[in-house]
């Protein structure tokens, strides 16, 4: 937990309010709406790992009512994951307006400690339940053949967050030299807050200096080209949700950044996530075809699992032993088939005993 997240969650308690509910509704929330309006209901909502949650119900001056959905995080980090994920919304949203809440504004609490930010968007009222695979991957799919990177390239303009762990996203035209970036990124942060593993540096080092490159640089060999589609990039189930009013699905929480279209579900190769049953992918497939080489598919798919695999191990400090272990056997397997170790050089492999379990209460909350 970030160390002013409790200061937050203390200070988000309504104390005395001309409203119903139990949450404090910050005066700079209030002025991103006209003057005059009014809030009805403030409510602590839902769960986060990394944020305080509230809805609102609010009364414009005209008297129509309206309702959002509010999240704050604290300090400097809290900015970057509500102006990031303020950005990666409204990008979704442009794009696909049927698959996204609306966002409504980003901005700073009047409250000074902790210092605080904010991101509101429209409040849907959503059931938790497992998204329909095939209106799910139909949506998920138009808005990787539709949308368009304003500048050419892989990246976003704004720092996203998966989780509370900040992307690297720069620019950068070469799909090959951004991924290995961005993998990168986090394969340092997992030795700074995880420790370090002298094997996993070993096969990291192999596997980022070769097997990338190979598997990578084949999707723009003899001409061929590399779309950069904008994904989500942090959607498991619990960043899914279905209208209660119209059984339209929506997703949110988005890491959004501009990627090859494949990245998006290497997430879904992650066992931890129940999306990761494989109608999911399967369906997906039907409504947006794997990249050239084909026959490669299921290599790319479990290097990009990876990176997800990593940050996952970043994110969740306590329970993350079990996916970085994985990210070990997933890169190993890879550098087997591509560019293997020299005989009796490589650093050993995994024994099943030496495995460890995810534990069953770890926090998967979504953020």
């Amino acid at each position: 937990m970030d160390r002013g997240l409790p200061s937050l969650i203390e200070s988000s308690r309504a104390i005395s309010q001309p409203y119903n509910g139990d949450f404090r509704v910050d005066k700079n929330v209030l002025a991103k709406f006209p003057e005059g309006t009014a809030v009805l209901s403030a409510d602590s909502f839902g769960t986060s790992a990394w944020t305080v949650t509230a809805r609102l119900h609010l009364k414009l001056p005209d008297g129509s009512e309206e309702r959002y959905f509010l999240k704050s995080a604290p300090e400097d980090h809290g900015r970057t994951l509500m102006e990031g994920e303020f950005n990666a919304m409204t990008e979704i949203y442009k794009w696909a307006p049927d698959l996204a809440p609306k966002p409504h504004s980003w901005g700073k609490y009047a409250l000074e400690k902790p210092e605080a930010y904010f991101f509101l968007s429209q409040y849907i009222d959503m059931n938790d339940m497992m998204p329909d695979p095939n209106q799910l991957c139909n949506k998920l799919a138009r808005l990787h053949r539709e949308s368009q990177s304003p500048t050419g390239q892989f990246g976003f303009h704004i720092t996203t967050c998966q989780g509370r762990i900040p992307q690297s996203l720069q620019w950068e035209s070469n799909w090959t030299v951004f991924f290995t970036r961005l993998l990168q990124h986090v394969i340092d942060m997992d030795f700074e807050y995880n420790g370090y593993w002298e094997e996993l540096d070993r096969v990291e080092k192999q596997f980022v200096a070769h097997v990338i490159p190979r598997l990578l640089d084949a999707l723009v060999k003899d001409g061929r080209k590399i779309k950069p589609c904008l994904i989500h990039a942090d959607l498991w189930e619990g960043n899914s949700g279905t209208s209660f009013e119209n059984n339209n699905i929506y997703i949110f929480d988005a890491a959004a950044f501009y990627a090859h279209s494949e990245m998006e579900i290497g997430d879904w190769r992650c066992y931890y996530n129940k999306i990761s049953n494989r109608v999911y992918t399967r369906t997906y497939l039907r409504h947006h075809g794997p990249s050239q080489p084909k026959d490669e598919w299921e290599d790319r798919n479990r290097l990009y699992s990876i990176y997800f695999n990593v940050i996952y191990s970043v994110n969740h400090l306590g329970t993350g032993k079990a996916v970085r272990q994985l990210a070990y056997q997933d890169m190993y397997y890879l550098i087997d088939k591509y560019a293997p170790f020299p005989e009796g050089e490589g650093p050993p492999k995994l024994d099943k005993s030496e495995m460890v379990s995810l534990s069953a209460e770890r926090d998967h909350a979504a953020n």
